[in-house]
């Protein structure tokens, strides 16, 4: 038999054309590929986005969904977005303009609201209208609403603070709220949504039963489901009652995927100098697990679940998840492997097509009068401050006094984007004032700036990182400067350089290390900033261009090798998958020749046999008899290594450290590499 003929007979849908899995840097940053979960083969790859969307919730409305997220102290907020097929995702506008409820809210005397803002909103639609229920921490729960999700919205504030809250609207047109964190709490709302109905309030979970918070609150076919958050767990349990008041009966995990392979990254132990940072524990596992998300139906009968999952310093990132059904519970994953997703999956099948996109553009040369909805300013802006029109085709930055960089009002910001991302920011220093410090800077705790400083009258180039409290100075003379910063969220870590034509850079001062804290309870964000250490206001910032160059775009950072002969070297181990006649053992790695399956799958020849998975999860090697048995779903794990997912067992092929045993049994690769399921593959 072929080659031809066993890939036909293998290939369990059709094949489309692979898109390529690594672009050039343009000449031109607003040329330049971002991330798309969609990888042009007819599967997708987690995560949604790459950057950060917190506290998700989604809805479908007729052919369309409609998402959004917490967006904190980030102003504007409460983005919304839509799309066709759950992976590609056009932006449509904000719901929340600027929060100017006091000092803490503009940076003034000390104060700030870091970490706090807008969490976790409730997105529903009912009767044609689309409301968002979103609290706004020390500030009660406020109602956005709007006929067209484009806007206008308008809100109002209800009566009660229903912090963390999901609301149901029942067949009956009744509608509900549940609540809390550890603690969940239900009661009807009255008809304008304002307020809860009085002597309808109950209790509905303890901090013993293991609910958690950030519950999403549904009805499938009679029956009500809760689906929340375990923080301690990093688990998301659901709950299911026949009333809407229950008796409620618990599963406690309706996903538990530990994170597709990725640890968790480096913590704070404290928050403020001297930082002391904690390393990643490969073998910590909880906090990079799927979880505070929900459930939504396809017209075409599907369900598919969405979660927000840790990915370190990139901050809380969007996850889609096929949904199983299994004794009237909606597990997170496959059949055979319930509670663990794959990153890679077949993407929803819906009534229309949608073509790869990404809601937002990155980079940014000003030219027109408007910012792109990427940018959110930290904390409300103060308007007349900046400008687009002041000096044509420049950003203009002016100061206000502040102590620091994390003081700075009017700094404009955008979310980090991962794997790996290079902002680069050309500025004209020439309107700086003394005492004045404007330039690029990673928004975090610890934090680092690169920016150009005026000191008796003279300007430098300082690198300031807080974590070691540590700056590098350089006098230059040159007004214009490219700032730059190298961030690698595989690994946290970023490289600052700086050039005086835009073309050549000189790297400048140590490694900094990005890490994921609870103080701004967000991801790395990019800034631009102009602040006066002294008593003079008013100096102007003026950046000419703002760009972001993405070396992988794409679910993976290197194309699947069909058609070409690899080796697959075991992760952290002595050896690799070899074949021995028609075994296949841990031993020096042996070639296989890969065949392309389509949809992103992928069947391993040696010689005139395929690697081959038994119902047990046993693997051989085996002339070609079925197609399911001998194909796997190629998946990349967050920091590269290869994980195959047999699509007979839906778990991961493995090499096991102990027995030395190949099986595809394992239920997700772990980070610390102790099952034998990831692999590092090589041309032969």
């Amino acid at each position: 038999m072929t080659k031809l003929a066993i890939a036909c007979m293998l290939s369990l849908a059709l094949t489309l054309p692979a898109a390529a899995q690594q672009e050039p840097r343009a000449d031109s940053g607003l040329s330049m590929k971002t991330w798309t979960p969609d990888n042009g083969n007819g599967s997708y790859t987690n995560p949604l986005f790459y950057d950060e969307l917190a506290d998700p919730d989604l809805i479908r409305v007729n052919e369309w969904f409609y998402l959004t997220g917490a967006t904190m102290h980030a102003m504007p907020g409460l983005p919304l977005l839509r799309s066709r097929d759950l992976v590609n995702w056009e932006f449509l506008g904000y719901a929340a303009g600027e929060l100017d409820l006091g000092p803490s809210y503009r940076l003034e005397r000390g104060r700030n609201i870091y970490g706090q803002g807008i969490w976790a909103p409730s997105l529903r639609h009912h009767n044609g209208v689309f409301y968002i229920f979103a609290n706004v921490n020390g500030r009660g729960t406020w109602m956005y609403s709007a006929i067209n999700p484009k806007g206008p919205w308008t809100h109002w504030k209800m009566k009660r603070s229903l912090q963390n809250l999901s609301v149901l609207f029942d067949d009956d047109g009744k509608a509900y709220a549940v609540w809390g964190l550890q603690q969940l709490r239900i009661a009807q709302l009255t008809n304008d949504l304002s307020d809860i109905v009085p002597d309808t309030e109950r209790e509905l979970f303890t901090k013993a039963d293991g609910m958690g918070g950030n519950a999403h609150f549904y009805k499938v076919n009679g029956k009500y489901y809760i689906v929340s958050a375990n923080d301690a767990g990093g688990t998301m349990p659901a709950a299911r009652a026949d009333h809407v008041y229950g008796p409620y009966e618990v599963n406690p995990a309706i996903s538990k995927e530990e994170g597709f392979g990725m640890a968790g990254g480096y913590r704070l132990k404290n928050r403020q100098y001297p930082f002391e940072v904690v390393p990643p524990n490969p073998a910590s596992r909880a906090m990079t697990a799927m979880h505070q998300g929900g459930i939504v139906p396809t017209e075409a009968g599907e369900w598919w679940g969405f979660s927000m999952m840790d990915y370190n310093s990139a901050g809380r990132l969007l996850s889609l998840s096929p949904v199983t059904w299994q004794d009237g519970w909606p597990y997170f994953g496959l059949p055979g492997n319930p509670g663990h997703s794959p990153r890679t999956w077949v993407k929803p099948r819906t009534a229309q097509a949608q073509q790869s996109a990404a809601p937002f553009v990155r980079s940014d040369d000003f030219s027109e009068p408007a910012l792109k909805p990427v940018w959110q300013w930290n904390h409300a802006p103060v308007e007349d401050k900046w400008s687009l029109s002041e000096r044509p085709g420049f950003l203009r930055l002016r100061s206000m006094q502040a102590a620091s960089f994390w003081e700075a009002r009017n700094s404009l910001t955008q979310r980090a984007i991962g794997p790996v991302s290079v902002p680069t920011a050309a500025l004209d220093a020439s309107g700086l004032l003394e005492n004045d410090v404007a330039g690029l800077g990673l928004l975090n705790l610890p934090y680092a700036t690169l920016a150009v400083e005026k000191k008796n009258g003279k300007l430098a180039l300082v690198l300031f990182d807080q974590a070691r409290n540590q700056s590098t100075r350089i006098g230059i003379t040159a007004t214009r400067v490219w700032l730059r910063a190298e961030c690698d969220f595989r690994t946290e870590k970023a490289r600052f350089s700086y050039s005086f034509d835009g073309e050549r850079f000189q790297s400048i001062g140590q490694e900094f290390t990005m890490i994921y804290q609870p103080v701004t309870s967000q991801g790395v964000r990019y800034a631009l900033f102009n602040y006066n250490t002294g008593k003079q206001n008013g100096g102007a910032a003026d950046f000419a261009s703002f760009e972001v160059y993405q070396p992988y775009p794409h679910g993976l950072t290197r194309p699947i090798p069909y058609g070409q002969t690899i080796q697959l070297a075991s992760f952290r181990g002595s050896a690799g998958l070899a074949a021995r006649g028609e075994a296949l053992v841990n031993a020096a790695p042996t070639p296989f020749t890969i065949l392309d399956l389509g949809l992103g799958r992928a069947a391993l020849q040696s010689g005139n046999s395929y690697v081959t998975i038994a119902a047990d999860g046993s693997a051989a090697l085996q002339p070609a008899q079925s197609g399911v048995t001998q194909a796997f779903q190629w998946i990349e794990t967050p920091t590269g290594e290869l994980a195959l997912m047999s699509l007979l067992t839906n778990r991961f092929l493995r090499i096991d450290p102990r027995t030395g045993a190949v099986r595809a049994d394992a239920p997700g690769p772990l980070p610390d590499g102790s099952d034998g399921a990831r692999f590092i593959w090589s041309k032969k």
